[in-house]
């Protein structure tokens, strides 16, 4: 097939060849993200190879469908920038990644929590300076301290098991408990009783219209004063204005993200040399009890290859079948 892939950097480019060694297929690499100014760049492409941040909704999904594009392979397992319903009335079939590496997700979501805990990244910067002092830096044993889980699918299934080895009372919320994580002892409970019986929340679950800023000013009322939160799912989960006034006021003790709301514009580039607009991006790295990470967690050796492998079979599968292994039908809940 012919494969116009959007948003590519060189460890795309690296995996997806490879990939492709057997396959045959012919990709095209672009980095300019998909979006309105950018989607005719794709005529005379059968597919289109997309990542989280490319824009595909109705009139990006007209252009393509315009230039002869009857595939979308999302090389990630959301697909929340898709219009489902518009890609379906344009005849457009939407493929994606469905699992890659839950380890990698999960590990950097315990990263997250444990150098924000013992505050790893501020002792880092004063040792380099000759400051040994550790006023400031004191933490806490994670063994014994209640941790919220919200969503236990693969990777919410991984971080339980390894906060289970910690010895953290794991409590879980999720519309289908997960056999595997009652094994090993997680206890499934309501959103708001997690919310308020947590001392640390980390939230694996994808973004719907019923968890679109699920994180907001209520729960963030009914949290433990000092909760630590975390978030390697989708940035619009959380409402990040409450957020911020939850660390402002005190109730909000740490907060890691992996994903931010508005990062289409910030994420995966080097902005070093420019000055970010965004004020509330802004004002969150103001903040010495919070670590942000550039939409990361996904980023191991292993996950790169998978979803390599993944994609380049939904592109040999439907140009073989018609159909790509991994199809996201119009009628699945966006997520």
């Amino acid at each position: 097939m012919r494969v116009a892939v959007f948003s590519t950097k060189p460890y795309d480019r690296t995996f997806l060849s490879q990939a492709n060694e057997s396959a045959g297929h012919t990709l095209r690499f672009l980095e300019a993200r998909l979006s309105a100014e950018t989607a005719a760049l794709a005529a005379g492409e059968e597919a289109v190879c997309a990542f989280v941040n490319d824009e595909l909704g109705a009139g990006n999904l007209e252009t393509l469908a315009r230039g002869g594009v009857r595939l979308v392979a999302l090389r990630s397992a959301g697909f929340n920038n898709v219009d489902l319903a518009a890609a379906k009335a344009l005849g457009v079939t939407v493929a994606r990644v469905p699992a890659y590496s839950p380890h990698a997700v999960a590990e950097h979501t315990v990263a997250l929590i444990l150098t924000l805990n013992r505050q790893i990244h501020r002792a880092y910067n004063r040792v380099r300076e000759g400051n040994f002092a550790l006023d400031g830096l004191l933490g806490f044993d994670l063994c014994g301290k209640t941790a919220g889980v919200v969503g236990t699918g693969k990777i919410g299934e991984v971080v339980c098991r390894i906060l289970t080895g910690f010895g953290c009372r794991v409590i879980a919320h999720d519309m289908t408990p997960n056999p595997a994580c009652e094994a090993m002892g997680v206890t499934y409970a309501s959103r708001e009783e997690l919310i308020a019986t947590s001392d640390l929340i980390t939230l694996h679950c994808p973004l719907t219209p019923q968890t679109h800023h699920m994180i907001d000013s209520a729960a963030i009322g009914r949290m433990k004063p000092g909760v630590m939160l975390i978030n390697t799912s989708r940035g619009a989960v959380i409402d990040t204005r409450a957020v911020l006034r939850g660390l402002k006021d005190g109730v909000v003790g740490s907060l890691g993200l992996d994903v931010y709301e508005e990062e289409a514009d910030l994420f995966f580039e080097d902005l070093s040399n420019r000055f970010i607009a965004d004020d509330v991006f802004a004002r969150l790295l103001t903040f010495p009890n919070v670590l942000v990470t550039g939409h990361q967690a996904f980023f191991t050796r292993e996950a790169l290859a998978e979803i390599a492998r993944i994609t380049v079979a939904n592109l040999t599968e439907y140009e073989r079948a018609g159909r790509p292994l991994h199809a996201v039908s119009v009628d699945r809940v966006t997520g």
